[in-house]
């Protein structure tokens, strides 16, 4: 139909659509494909917006990290080499696999990639400590991946876009090395103010939390203001499917291998965690820096969908692990009070 914005067509498919080896679209040559480009008012704001909370975001990462525990991980390096082999190893895997199942356009794929080679985000140290997991584990792994991402992410994306006619060059390789060097900055700034500085360090992550739950809030009212009737292009069943799969893939997955290499229990909560959950805010500041809104599109919104089925299936486990927890406490304390009183009965008998 005439008008109507369409994201299903391949990039591929029109030699116009490619500027520069790039994706950029030549909106005055095609009429095929159409984007849905916000007033560039909103999106200097979500630019801006998104530029902030990330920096205060990763200065409250940093924050969370010592430099004595990541120290002691590094010597005794399985719980966390483990991780990190779920981390670079699985997900990147799943989002590709995903990608090529569901068919996804270039553009399409190049996002879901760009979600699965993300490092761990701060909301996995959340999740651990709700499953009494390995708190010090945690915060290293999510260190590491972080720290990691400078070179794994653009070699994952480089390796995996090998599978995809015509996307080997249309990654733009220098620019999300850019971005991620702007929003590791920050992470350790955070690591030596938590160094220097610790008395200031809790209400710098307790800022750091509290704006990013209104940057979402403002984000997503802007957005949807901004893109209206396009937003369903996020909501399409396919990236509904993926958004819903990966982290439950990466949960499953990370808690399977962990088990495989007999870590404990905290631990391979721990590692399940961290696999599953992957750095939003890392992913939306790249497609939203690396790329042209009028290449994005609402796409770029994508991390947000998947942040928000990875928070519910975590919310599922967090509470089958609370269930668990208290039925076998009941157990436990039915089994003992059975036991006290078959030897007080024992006991009253022999005094008879």
């Amino acid at each position: 139909m005439e008008g109507t914005k369409d994201y299903t067509v391949p990039l591929s498919s029109d030699p116009d659509l490619w500027q520069n080896g790039s994706f950029l679209f030549n909106l005055t040559n095609t009429s095929s494909v159409h984007t849905a480009v916000m007033p560039p008012a909103m999106d200097k704001s979500i630019s801006m917006i998104l530029i902030i909370v990330v920096f205060f975001t990763m200065v409250s990462v940093g924050c969370t990290m010592e430099v004595s525990k990541i120290k002691h991980h590094i010597m005794k390096p399985k719980g966390v080499a483990i991780s990190l082999l779920a981390q670079y190893g699985i997900m990147p895997l799943t989002a590709f696999c995903l990608a090529k199942a569901f068919q996804l356009t270039e553009i399409t794929a190049v996002v879901v990639l760009i979600c699965g080679c993300c490092p761990g985000g701060a909301l996995s140290n959340f999740l651990a400590l709700a499953l009494q997991g390995d708190m010090n584990l945690s915060i290293v792994m999510t260190s590491c991946s972080t720290l990691l991402a400078l070179g794994m992410m653009p070699l994952l994306l480089y390796i995996y876009c090998q599978g995809f006619s015509n996307l080997q060059s249309a990654v733009p390789y220098v620019d999300i090395i850019k971005s991620l060097i702007m929003i590791l900055l920050p992470c350790g700034i955070g690591i030596l103010i938590n160094h220097y500085r610790p008395q200031y360090s809790k209400t710098i992550t307790k800022v750091g939390v509290v704006l990013f739950i209104i940057a979402i809030v403002a984000l997503s009212v802007i957005t949807c203001v901004g893109l209206g009737g396009s937003m369903l292009t996020v909501l399409s069943p396919p990236l509904m499917a993926i958004a819903a799969l990966m982290p439950f893939i990466g949960y499953s997955s990370g808690y399977i291998i962990s088990s495989l290499f007999r870590l404990s229990q905290p631990e391979r909560r721990t590692v399940a965690m961290e696999t599953g959950c992957q750095n939003i805010q890392v992913c939306s500041t790249i497609l939203k820096l690396a790329f042209s809104s009028a290449v994005m599109g609402p796409l770029f919104l994508f991390p947000l969908l998947y942040g928000l089925f990875q928070g519910m299936e975590a919310l599922v486990l967090i509470l089958l692990f609370r269930c668990h927890q208290r039925f076998t406490r009941k157990k436990k304390e039915t089994y003992k009070l059975a036991t006290t009183e078959d030897c007080l009965k024992d006991s009253s008998a022999r005094t008879l």
